[in-house]
């Protein structure tokens, strides 16, 4: 090992004790200021009884996977038979994870490790070597091989050596999963010859791109670009082969360079040759996720100072952009202030744990808190939820990355709520998803019925980190501290620093300054989790009943002309000064008190949120009134991002006209002729947003309205979003969004009219200009006609 090499390792080493210092002053700061620790603490006899249930759960699904499904990739737990690629109905690209090559039990060699059964573990690494082959012409995910294969064949073979060494067993082993991951790796590589250096999101194992299917393969994920450094630079560090690392360094760089310069921000889909986004939502769920997770890892694990400093950058920029309080709602990357979803995906949960690694316990425990009700409310929690947490998505295929997240919080904080919700989780998972031959995920959490699935995930990571819950760190063979868990939960050693030759460098340079390795985290005075979770406690209406009576007063809500929002104000401890009133509001209680404090922090997002950028994207549709037809009134509509805006004094008017079919969809509309030069309303789903708008242009229509599908949805209550393209700009007519209640408004109008109502689309600012430019000139004419008469 070079000298260069030798301080990297130790200035990484050094870095990463001043951060377990620094996170263990946080812990002990925060435990000397809060006198009240947190209820409900769980016996050491409780918690060593739901380890050992938690291992009993491991071995009734591996079991149920070796005895009825091995060497098949998945185990079926519902016809208690394996799923093998190309044998099994086909489910279209969710096989892409399948490859023909015992996943599951590749995926779940090192959990045998960590759960001490060696004699297991060494049987099992046996089969893998025997048994598993990859020359199969079968197109498979890039990331989800790399994530479960590599990353699987490579902890193993870490855990195998960690074994001759410290159990004094298998010392037949020489080597052979390295080899083989190797051998994968190869295969892997071909994906990787693109323009950009961005892999492709598929590949054949015995073709490479060459498989006629692949001609067309243009797009891929940024998680699944972003998610393969560990596993390579892991894989080239053991075997010194420098392709691999090599590969997916350039991979990272080429993501960088597409980051938004003005947000920081990425999208979630890109064409891997041209480097164009085609998918500009911005978030930290499905498609993105685990692109941060690997930026603060890979700094981590190979001491690079330039992930930390990415990653600080990006993770700035969704606090900012796309953390709403406990909640995460996806952004449009170029317009960071448009939300581009009504709904978030389960994907999320994982990120409260990696906050929890980067320093930031608060937001961590927020995040988690608002998880944990959603899944109270709905036993589990769902694939997606809307931003009133009702179900968008209905699945649960027992994804581990909110037990993930509990762990971890359950690590940094020692707070014995975390066991408790650990529980909560593990009960669920028996009472609900157990069957007698593994664990069955679920199709719908509403009617709870099961689906034929058990993914490799339930065994390396769901009950492997259920099982580290309840288990105490000196009962496990190995001190998981000394490793690095990747996106599949799979162990790398941090040693691995020590065997690579890239130099480490804290310098200033051109694409980051010394800021960029920085971040100011929250004061740890009283900031002990029970303190941070209290106020969210009934953040979810209906998880929890309310001490106090009647609903809780939002910012948004309030009126200023209303009594009883003047009395609820008062009763928070708000004073509310106006002139001749001096009266000073008192909390009635400290909830009150709380609710108060509450209600400020709104009403100051709610004046960010108003300010003149976000006003500028909200859309208007108006009309005129019945009775003043010089009167207009406008209802609240939001933009897209795949049609010219209208800015300015711009604006387009047209006579209203409902499509037909109203969903439009088809090839062309039945009253195509009656739609020309008139505003076309269409109804969401069936097609894309892009697709509506493409036909109302075909037909000639001014502009396009689509409106909700969802009963009751209004912009009142619910963040409005910019509709998504697929990445092309070939609309050049208006299209704006409403929701199902201001929709309801402009038809009850159209049908109380005789005569077809006509519309103006424009900007709402532009709007509020226009009606304050007319008042000033309606008051002026007032003024001038009640003046005397001069005298003679």
């Amino acid at each position: 090992m070079s000298a260069t090499s030798s301080e990297s390792f130790v200035r990484g080493q050094r870095l990463m004790l001043i951060f377990l210092v620094a996170l263990c002053i946080v812990v002990a700061c925060v435990l000397s200021t809060e006198t009240t620790m947190p209820t409900q603490n769980m016996s050491n006899k409780e918690r060593a009884e739901l380890r050992e249930e938690a291992r009993d759960m491991f071995y009734h699904a591996y079991n149920a996977y070796m005895q009825n499904a091995y060497p098949a990739d998945e185990l079926m737990p519902l016809s208690c038979k394996g799923r093998y690629r190309g044998v099994t109905p086909s489910r279209g690209d969710m096989d892409d994870i399948l490859g023909n090559f015992s996943m599951t039990l590749v995926d779940t060699l090192d959990t045998l490790v960590l759960l001490g059964d060696f004699t297991e573990f060494e049987h099992a690494v046996k089969l893998v070597i025997r048994d598993v082959q990859f020359d199969s012409d079968i197109i498979v995910s890039v990331f989800e091989t790399n994530i479960r294969m590599v990353g699987g064949l490579l902890s193993a073979h870490i855990l195998a050596e960690y074994l001759q060494k410290h159990a004094d067993t298998m010392h037949w082993y020489k080597g052979e999963l390295l080899e083989m991951s190797r051998e994968l790796g190869y295969r892997l590589l071909p994906a990787f010859n693109t323009s950009t250096g961005i892999p492709h999101a598929r590949v054949n194992l015995r073709l490479g791109m060459k498989d006629p299917m692949l001609k067309k393969s243009r797009e891929t994920c940024t998680a699944c670009a972003g998610t393969i450094l560990l596993e390579f630079a892991a894989l080239s560090r053991l075997t010194g082969d420098p392709i691999f690392e090599v590969r997916a360094h350039a991979a990272m760089d080429a993501l960088w360079k597409l980051r938004h310069r003005g947000s920081d921000l990425m999208g979630t889909v890109l064409n891997v040759h041209s480097g164009d986004w085609v998918r500009r939502d911005s978030g930290v769920g499905a498609g993105i996720d685990s692109y941060y997770e690997y930026l603060f890892k890979s700094y981590v694990l190979l001491g690079d100072d330039k992930y930390l400093a990415r990653f600080n950058r990006h993770y700035n920029a969704v606090m900012k952009y796309v953390s709403e309080g406990p909640m995460l709602l996806d952004v449009l990357m170029h317009r960071p202030h448009a939300k581009s979803k009504n709904f978030m995906d389960s994907l999320l949960a994982f990120w409260p744990g990696l906050q929890v690694l980067s320093g930031d316990l608060k937001p961590a425990v927020q995040t988690h808190e608002m998880l944990y009700q959603v899944m109270q409310m709905h036993t589990f929690i769902p694939e997606a939820f809307t931003v009133d947490f009702q179900i968008h998505w209905g699945q649960h295929p027992l994804r581990p990355e909110f037990i993930e997240s509990t762990y971890f919080l359950y690590r940094a904080t020692g707070d014995h709520h975390y066991l408790q919700v650990g529980k909560k989780a593990l009960k669920t998972l028996q009472q609900h998803a157990k069957v007698s031959c593994g664990y069955a995920a679920v199709n719908d959490v509403r009617t709870g019925k099961h689906e034929d699935r058990m993914d490799s995930f339930v065994l390396s990571e769901t009950i492997k980190y259920l099982f580290l819950l309840f288990s105490d760190p000196q009962d496990l063979i190995i001190n998981v501290d000394e490793f690095v868990f990747t996106t599949e939960a799979h162990l790398l050693p941090l040693s691995i620093a020590q065997l690579g030759n890239a130099t480490f460098s804290f310098r200033q340079t051109d694409e980051h300054n010394v800021l960029d390795f920085m971040r100011t985290c929250p004061s740890s005075n009283k900031l002990f989790p029970e303190k941070v979770r209290k106020p969210l406690r009934n953040f979810i209406t209906g998880s929890c009943p309310r001490t106090t009576a009647g609903k809780r007063l939002s910012a948004l809500d309030f009126q200023a002309s209303n009594a009883d929002h003047l009395r609820a104000v008062y009763d928070m401890g708000i004073t509310m000064v106006s002139v001749g009133d001096r009266s000073q509001g008192k909390a009635k209680s400290h909830e009150e008190g709380e609710m108060g404090l509450q209600f400020m922090q709104e009403m100051l997002e709610l004046t960010k949120m108003q300010s003149i950028n976000q006003l500028a994207q909200l859309q208007a549709v108006a009309y005129a009134t019945d009775e003043k037809p010089q009167d207009w009134i406008a209802l609240m509509a939001g933009p897209s991002h795949f049609s010219p805006e209208l800015t300015g004094d711009q604006f387009v008017q047209g006579d209203l006209i409902l499509a037909k079919p109203l969903r439009a969809c088809d090839e062309t509309l039945e009253n195509a002729e009656e739609a020309k030069g008139k505003v076309l309303v269409a109804e969401r789903g069936d097609c894309t947003f892009v697709s509506k708008a493409r036909l109302a242009q075909k037909v000639g229509a001014a502009a396009l309205i689509v409106c909700d599908n969802v009963p009751g949805s209004s912009g009142e209550t619910q963040p409005m979003f910019a509709m998504s393209g697929d990445g092309k700009d070939d609309v050049l007519i208006p299209v704006v969004f409403m929701y199902s209640m201001e929709f309801g408004k402009l038809s009850a109008v159209m049908q109380r009219r005789k005569q077809p109502l006509r519309v103006r689309v424009m900007q709402m600012v532009e709007f509020k200009r226009w009606q304050l430019a007319k008042e000033q000139r309606q008051n002026q004419t007032a003024s001038v006609a009640q003046k005397p008469d001069k005298e003679l």
